[in-house]
């Protein structure tokens, strides 16, 4: 059987540099720099994150300065606070997120080109 691996980093853990993994991983310290997912990302409550996200999806409930870049689905809870530009092909957003930056979401899964706002 090829099951995805979880990882987890707690939240006394602090990171600079890149995170790379081809499982699902669990944020709840700090990051500053990249995370490069596989699977799916989660960043908890008490996550604060400075650098971008690419993952299949991502859930956010605690901080990113950053932006997100999901295959499939982005999730914001109601304690996220998002500064950055996010893409996904599914959006999920609960009273009380804090979101600064621009949005695409497109379920057909290809990028909007040539059209205007």
């Amino acid at each position: 059987m090829n099951e995805l691996t979880e990882s987890s980093i707690g939240a006394d853990v602090e990171i600079v540099g890149t995170v790379k993994c081809g499982g699902t991983v669990r944020l709840d310290g700090k990051l500053d720099g990249e995370l490069i997912c596989g699977g799916n990302a989660t960043l908890g409550a008490t996550a604060v994150m400075k650098g971008n996200i690419t993952a299949t999806s991502v859930t956010i409930e605690g901080t990113i300065n950053g932006d997100i870049l999901a295959k499939d689905k982005i999730e914001m809870k109601a304690t996220a606070v998002v500064n950055g530009d996010i893409k996904a092909r599914r959006l999920s957003v609960e009273d009380g997120v804090t979101f600064v930056g621009r949005s695409e979401v497109n379920p057909k899964g290809a990028p909007a080109a040539g059209t205007a706002a």
